[in-house]
């Protein structure tokens, strides 16, 4: 498993789970970033300067079925 941590510096448009997708390779992990940010956690999209801490969350490695899942969810295209 690898891990991330770190600060992400957010554009305009972005949101927990757009910035989840991108860092952690899944939504799911939007929540973890909502709790290692309660100070922005009522703001659904990001204006741009937002400073995010991102949590250390362990990524399982890959399987080879990832090529399989959709890269967005399927109810935002």
């Amino acid at each position: 498993m690898k891990t991330t941590e770190g600060i992400y510096l957010c554009s305009a448009g972005e949101s927990f789970d757009l910035i989840a997708l991108q860092v952690y390779g899944h939504e799911k992990y939007a929540a973890e970033l909502l709790c290692a940010n309660p100070s922005l956690c009522r703001i659904p999209v990001f204006s741009g300067g937002e400073r995010l801490t991102l949590p250390s969350v362990e990524l399982p490695e890959e399987t080879g079925y990832e090529r399989y899942a959709p890269a967005r969810a399927p109810w935002k295209e």
